[in-house]
């Protein structure tokens, strides 16, 4: 059974370890290999959006909720993270910095029970193709809102600051659709 707390408080010891986005992965996968009890715990996806469950300057946690058909731009982390989906569907795709602007470099489809470790430099959009939401637990090895980082224009892929604000209304544009 999920336990938020009993989780959150795993996560923060395993930051001691060599490899703390390694043990924290094994930490979501277990999670989400019982997806009704993580979805017991946080509430059934219903609306889209970015619901902070732990915020530090050595981790966040946050319970990401796609809307049915909703993407989002290429952005990066600057930091380590650890995705595992309980419910839905993620497509990523991962760029790398090309010149000029990004170059494609891979995609990955996330399901239900899955995980994914994606390293501090990587570049990715991400979109839930379903029509139903998708509910996810994202670690990150820092503080996702305070790190300075950047997000490229879907259309012309063109660089620019991250604006939480800006993606914050990408799931509020997208919960009203």
């Amino acid at each position: 059974m999920f336990d938020l707390d009993h989780f959150m408080a795993d996560c923060q010891a395993a930051l001691t370890s060599a490899s703390p986005e390694v043990a924290i992965r094994e930490l979501v996968r277990r999670a989400v290999a019982e997806p009704s009890s993580v979805a017991a715990a946080l509430g059934p996806p219903r609306e889209g959006g970015l619901f902070v469950l732990h915020r530090s300057p050595a981790l966040t946690i946050l319970n990401v909720v796609w809307p049915p058909g909703m993407a989002i731009y290429p952005h990066d982390h600057r930091m380590w993270a650890v995705i595992g989906l309980y419910g839905g569907r993620e497509d990523n795709i991962f760029y790398r910095r090309g010149s000029p602007g990004l170059v494609v470099a891979g995609r990955k489809q996330l399901g239900r029970t899955e995980t994914a470790l994606l390293g501090e430099g990587i570049i990715h959009a991400v979109a839930n193709p379903l029509r139903e939401f998708t509910g996810a637990i994202h670690v990150y090895g820092g503080d996702f809102f305070g790190v300075p980082r950047s997000e490229w224009t879907s259309d012309t892929l063109v660089e620019r600051a991250f604006d939480a604000q800006r993606a914050r209304q990408v799931y509020t544009d997208a919960n009203e659709r």
